[in-house]
């Protein structure tokens, strides 16, 4: 049993009323709240240590290289992977797919060839790669999905041919909470020769994540879905990958040697980290990652899941005319749904006056959306502090809510 008063102590904001009531936050996908220890680590860099990385002698400068470059030796070692070289820091999953598509992905595909992504992606997971798209002349196929949000794997597997050259899937669905079986997707793709880049940001904050059972190629995940600061993420790549890639960008830290005519650029990680970084914040991912292992990922999990039944029952049994999108047996504690035809806009603005914070819209899947015929959704999404009184208070919320809208 999870000491859930102990944890939400951690969570000042958790103590929020909105409009004279409890404040019941549930849009902990788009973001997580940040517990006291991980602020304090942040406060410190700044009122403690704060001078540039890797450029100075002085102690300042030492005190906050030390502790970025610990970060990132515990960030490898919580993702398994085999080397702290392997960890690259970028602004979030989106910089990381794009530093992919821009750098990699620009070295595999071109005209004629072809890229496999699923229905169920991120546009951060779409975009950059018509980007790429637009001026190398590759073909984007797309992996449906069935009634119950699952990937359609017969349909994955049909699309490998001799063109096939990179394969990129979220681990899980940020709309329907699906769980993919990227493992098994990944052992397919390398079976064809095929590399796999995975969006893991859903996935990080919920599921244990070892790079190497899995044998990504690439995996990337951002800090502020898993209690840490906003503005940080991870990329993981494989270091014979990485090694071959072309920075993506160009500036201060990435090089080793300049000159007019010619210049040679650091060894991994920092050819792909250039300029200055965060090096305040990117310590207190170590401290997110500390939480969560201190809780224990699977007891999160067991705990978010317990949530997520409690509420999906009363809702499929309490609210006439209620639809839920996504309902994989595997899936991490997301609740898309909409009332009967109901603008989600409406349902969202009026659960926020009763104190219930979700999230409304699209949920940067319109492709997902096209598919399923609707404009968006309702989406709530549990996290470690969220407790079974909240998820009555925002079932109840529902019901209130359609009674209002007829």
């Amino acid at each position: 049993m999870l000491d859930i008063d102990a944890i939400r102590a951690e969570f000042p904001i958790l103590s929020r009323e909105l409009y004279g009531r409890p404040m019941t936050y549930l849009d902990n996908t788009a973001t997580s709240q940040t517990p006291r220890r991980v602020v304090d680590i942040i406060t410190d860099g700044y009122t403690r240590s704060k001078a540039n990385v890797h450029r100075g002698v002085h102690t300042l400068s030492q005190e906050a290289t030390k502790a970025q470059e610990d970060a990132r030796r515990r960030v490898a070692s919580w993702i398994g992977a085999e080397s702290h070289e392997e960890v690259i820091f970028t602004r979030g999953t989106t910089e990381a797919l794009n530093l992919v598509a821009s750098s990699f992905g620009g070295m595999v595909l071109g005209e004629g060839d072809e890229l496999i992504l699923t229905v169920m992606e991120h546009h951060a997971n779409i975009v950059p790669w018509q980007l790429l798209r637009s001026r190398l002349g590759f073909t984007i196929k797309v992996v449906p999905i069935d009634g119950e949000g699952r990937l359609d794997l017969d349909a994955y597997r049909a699309l490998f041919n001799e063109r096939t050259r990179l394969v990129s899937v979220c681990h899980a669905s940020n709309v329907l909470g699906t769980v993919n079986p990227v493992k098994e997707m990944i052992a397919e793709a390398h079976a064809h020769g095929v590399p796999v880049v995975v969006d893991g940001a859903q996935a990080a904050p919920h599921i244990k994540i070892d790079v190497r059972d899995l044998d990504a190629d690439f995996y990337a995940f951002s800090a502020h879905k898993m209690y840490g600061p906003t503005g940080i993420g991870v990329l993981y790549g494989k270091r014979g990958h990485l090694e071959k890639m072309p920075p993506y960008q160009g500036g201060g830290e990435m090089i080793e040697h300049v000159s007019f005519g010619h210049t040679t650029f650091a060894e991994l990680p920092f050819k792909f980290e250039a300029g200055t970084p965060d090096f305040v914040g990117i310590p207190a991912i170590a401290g997110a990652i500390d939480f969560m292992d201190g809780i224990g990922i699977d007891a999160i999990a067991e705990h978010e899941h317990v949530l997520l039944r409690h509420a999906t029952d009363r809702l499929v049994a309490e609210v006439p005319g209620l639809r839920i999108f996504g309902t994989a047996p595997e899936k991490c504690a997301i609740i898309s749904f909409l009332i009967g035809d109901h603008h989600p806009y409406d349902v969202g603005m009026l659960l926020d006056k009763l104190g219930i914070e979700v999230r409304t819209g699209h949920h940067c899947a319109q492709p997902l959306m096209e598919y399923l015929g609707i404009e968006g959704t309702v989406r709530a999404s549990f996290a470690v502090y969220n407790t079974i009184e909240e998820a009555d208070r925002f079932v109840d919320a529902v019901k209130r809510v359609a009674m209002i809208l007829g």
